[in-house]
């Protein structure tokens, strides 16, 4: 297993305060993973000053699922129905005996990321796909230090690009 010490984080401008809200997509099916992966994202998000709201999918491959619910709902377009300005998701697929792993991962993966780049959708993934348990509570402890922390920072990195990039459409 690769030691987390060694990683270097990169600083980059987030997205911080205003009024722009993220949406918080869980599957808590490994709860005790689930909850240090929330308890990173929203000291994060605290930290930013960015609201947020929660809701739960029974496993991962229903994440991609809500996503686009929350999509054709309107909630993330520019209209006034829009509530929110992006999306991180939690969750964790831990290796079995068979290849449901396989389609597990790969086809949350896929789905989330052809969301988010077909409808301009700031997500930030911290859904774990890991081989034991203990890899993944080794990713997901650490507070904002922990992959859900790093999940929010990619979602506030991007919602910070989104808004940039938006003041030099004329």
């Amino acid at each position: 297993m690769v030691s987390q010490e060694n990683r270097t984080r990169v600083d980059m401008e987030l997205y911080a305060g205003g009024s722009a809200r993220v949406l918080l997509i869980e599957s808590p099916y490994y709860q005790e993973i689930t909850g240090e992966l929330i308890t990173g994202a929203r000291a994060v998000l605290d930290a930013a000053g960015v609201g947020y709201d929660r809701v739960a999918v029974p496993g991962a491959l229903e994440i991609p699922q809500a996503l686009k619910q929350a999509v054709a709902a309107g909630l993330f377009t520019g209209g006034s129905k829009a509530a929110y300005a992006g999306a991180i998701i939690l969750g964790c697929v831990v290796r079995g005996e068979t290849s449901h792993y396989d389609i597990v991962c790969n086809n949350t993966n896929h789905w989330v990321m052809e969301t988010a780049i077909l409808h301009n959708i700031p997500v930030g993934n911290a859904v774990l796909t890991v081989d034991t348990e203990a890899q993944a509570l080794a990713r997901a402890r650490g507070g904002a230090d922990g992959k859900g922390g790093d999940a929010a920072r990619a979602c506030l990195r991007l919602m910070h690009l989104a808004q940039a990039f938006g003041r030099h459409t004329s």
